[in-house]
């Protein structure tokens, strides 16, 4: 049976009512309304681009109804395209994806009911702001006035209601960014893939729809799956993280991108000389960069009163409280 989620359309974050199962429609208190959160099912995927790019290897994914997933990894390792693979932009070479555990290899990309965002926006450039946001729902045949209130309610929530005469030439890359992000919300999918949507956006803007992404998703209750890299979203947005390991490095050599440590007094026991080669100043912290003997880059973060420069040496110390080793062959914690 279909699980449905009794959803309040104003509801705040966390706001969702209940779930329930039933063979139709479920009646629901006046002011209420009923979104069917589905499953997505992805078993041992695999795509290749010509015979030596693996570009997805053997993924198994399963993502509950109404879940919000986090995927996360480097660049180069996936995520784009196992997003695609769903929507069916892209052809599985190997493996399966169940929607409500049903195949949907043969089904078109139209007929998934999937709203993807991607991070180069893909708008319409001969239709203004408001028509590239009406222009899914008038393929679903709302009615003139439903499509009007939607397109309104979404542009008022992503600050937009002054740009809905504009067309995407008109408009900043952040501009153009919600305009698609707001594409897809008009819609009430059965599932949003969201590829890095955030990305072109400026930190303060990127804030306020972190929070107005996450809200939303619990208002209606869509299962999610947003792709990312950056370290914040992951952390604050989600309710599950699924990290792709990416390229493996070969046995015996350091990961890419080097050890985070802290810095040490020089004098301490214990304590290695290093010379620092950058210094990243962040506000709240500084992140330093060092050249150990035998060893690659090591990054430090210390406070943002650190007074050292590229070219000083220092002291470095490993705090052995903060170490977490892993097994080389199944990357498992010990």
């Amino acid at each position: 049976m279909p699980r449905r989620w009794f959803i309040r359309p104003n509801a705040g974050p966390g706001q969702v009512l209940g779930a329930a199962f039933a063979k139709g429609p479920i009646k629901c208190k006046e002011g209420y309304q009923t979104v069917e959160a589905t499953a997505l099912e992805i078993e041992q995927v695999n795509k290749w681009y010509a015979a030596d790019v693996h570009a997805v290897r053997d993924v198994n994914l399963a993502v509950e109804p109404g879940e919000f997933m986090i995927f996360v990894g480097p660049s180069g390792c996936g995520k784009s395209t196992l997003l695609r693979l769903v929507a069916g932009l892209e052809r599985v070479d190997s493996g399966v994806i169940r929607m409500d555990g049903k195949s949907i290899h043969r089904v078109p990309p139209r007929d998934r009911d999937i709203a993807m965002v991607f991070q180069n926006y893909a708008l319409y450039p001969t239709m203004k702001v408001y028509d590239n946001r009406a222009f899914p729902l008038k393929m679903r045949r709302w009615g003139r006035e439903e499509i009007r209130a939607r397109v309104m309610e979404v542009a008022e929530s992503l600050g937009l209601l002054e740009y809905l005469d504009r067309r995407p030439g008109a408009l900043s890359g952040g501009q153009c960014q919600r305009v698609a992000l707001g594409r897809a919300l008009v819609r009430r999918p059965r599932l949003f893939l969201m590829d890095e949507p955030l990305s072109n956006l400026d930190a303060k803007l990127r804030m306020d729809m972190r929070r107005e992404i996450v809200s939303l998703q619990r208002d209606l209750g869509t299962t999610t799956v947003y792709v990312t890299h950056d370290q914040t979203e992951v952390m604050t947005m989600g309710s599950r993280i699924r990290r792709a390991a990416g390229r493996r490095p070969p046995a015996g050599r350091y990961a890419p991108g080097g050890v985070r440590s802290y810095l040490a007094g020089e004098g301490e026991p214990g304590a290695v000389r290093a010379i620092v080669t950058d210094v990243e100043r962040t506000g709240r912290e500084s992140l330093l960069f060092l050249n150990l003997p035998g060893m690659p880059v090591l990054t430090a973060a210390v406070g943002a009163d650190c007074a050292l420069y590229p070219g000083e040496e220092t002291g470095v110390i490993l705090d052995r409280g903060r170490l977490h080793f892993f097994d080389r062959e199944t990357e498992q914690r010990l």
